[in-house]
């Protein structure tokens, strides 16, 4: 567990006091506590960090310089795997299949220039995209195979809609599609991302019998999944193929990942934001490391202040849960009837607490890298104190999805 205090507002406040608001800060001594603690949780494993729960370049450089252990990029988006090389970035993963021919060709044209660069299939067509762009480019293309990691319980399908590559057969037939291709595409590896374990938390408050049932059928699916993705792997040995990695993991389920010896490498990034859909978890809690800034505009009511802007609405199923909730001062609360809006954000405010306009409240969102397209630069604090500022992805004039 991370134990770090939260930060003191008036000190937090005091970081922002020359800043234009709304503005997005990241705490780089608990971005660097978040990052050795995942290390410490992978065990044996190096971390692919997942660029789509970070969206800033320089941050994602910075991590990757922390420790040798930080290895390579798992990225969204195969044109932005494309401009992250540009970036400097090499060793790209593409956790996502395309069939989008400009962002192949992108692909095509990086791998051309020296970048290692792996684009992800779980279906035959997938693969007739990848191939016709890469004959066209006369480059070889490299795959990796998308497996399902889901589990289906009587009546309860327990897991996320991704691949439907459930069975080692499939995988080698996959396998032998892209042999068959010459030398237009060769296949890299296998990724087998487990997101019912790695991102569905099972220690949420005034909810002991979900946690329960919760726990109960992470433990069973876990045992599942890795058998299914050994047999995966031990198949497509047993046919011939060699693999440069088994990607799997995130950032709630690096444990168990690091327990299944067919994986090589772990994938994670939200835990270094640490966003407020991490905070339940029985196993971990990570620092809070990446909040926004809103600008008290009025006071409605005594015990009411009204925030510009604020409405940063998480992506997922719609609830409660991911809605930016109030971090800092302690003890505000969204009203229920309007919670965090487009323009405006009022909050209650708990006895003792006055906001004069203009004052700073910190906010933290629902998930980690999606703050940043709210945003086109991120202030940068250490022991408190700003150091500086980077562009986000925004701020550099990009937006893949």
């Amino acid at each position: 567990m991370n134990r770090l205090p939260n930060p003191d507002y008036a000190s937090l406040s005091a970081a922002l006091a020359d800043q234009s608001l709304p503005a997005a800060v990241l705490d780089l001594d608990r971005l660097e506590a978040n990052a050795r603690a995942m290390l410490t949780r992978a065990g044996r494993l190096p971390i692919r960090l997942g660029s789509k729960s970070i969206r800033c370049v320089e941050v994602m450089k910075r991590v990757l310089a922390l420790d040798p252990r930080f290895r390579g990029l798992l990225c969204y988006s195969a044109r932005e795997a494309a401009w992250l090389a540009s970036q400097g970035f090499d060793d790209l993963l593409v956790a996502y299949p395309t069939v989008v021919r400009d962002d192949l060709e992108a692909a095509a044209l990086a791998t051309r220039a020296g970048t290692t660069l792996t684009l992800m299939i779980d279906d035959a067509r997938q693969i007739d995209a990848a191939e016709q762009v890469a004959r066209e480019h006369g480059v070889c293309l490299s795959l990796a195979i998308d497996i399902d990691m889901s589990s289906a319980f009587p009546g309860l399908y327990f897991g996320v809609r991704r691949s439907p590559v459930n069975k080692p057969a499939q995988a080698v037939l996959l396998a032998r599609r892209i042999a068959a291709s010459g030398n237009a595409l060769r296949l890299r590896g296998v990724m087998g991302y487990e997101g019912q374990i790695a991102g569905l938390q099972d220690d949420l408050p005034k909810q002991s019998l979900k946690n329960r049932i919760v726990r109960w059928l992470k433990k069973r699916s876990v045992r599942e999944l890795s058998r299914r993705r050994q047999a995966v792997v031990d198949a497509l040995y047993v046919a011939g193929f060699t693999l440069e990695f088994v990607n799997g993991g995130g950032t709630g389920s690096l444990e168990t990942t690091a327990d299944d010896r067919s994986v090589t490498e772990a994938a994670a990034g939200s835990g270094l934001y640490s966003p407020t859909l991490f905070d339940h978890f029985s196993h971990f809690r990570h620092a809070p490391a990446l909040y926004f800034a809103l600008a008290v505009a009025r006071q409605p009511l005594p015990n009411v202040v009204t925030c510009s802007g604020g409405g940063y609405i998480a992506s997922g199923p719609a609830g409660n849960d991911r809605v930016p909730q109030p971090f800092l001062p302690d003890g505000l609360k969204l009203l229920p009837l309007e919670g965090a809006g487009e323009v405006q954000t009022p909050l209650r405010l708990p006895k003792g607490v006055t906001l004069a306009p203009g004052a700073p409240v910190f906010f933290r969102h629902a998930k980690a890298g999606e703050l940043c397209e709210r945003f086109d630069r991120i202030l940068l604090l250490r022991d408190g104190k700003p150091v500086g500022e980077v562009p986000t992805y925004r701020g550099q004039g990009q937006c893949f999805f």
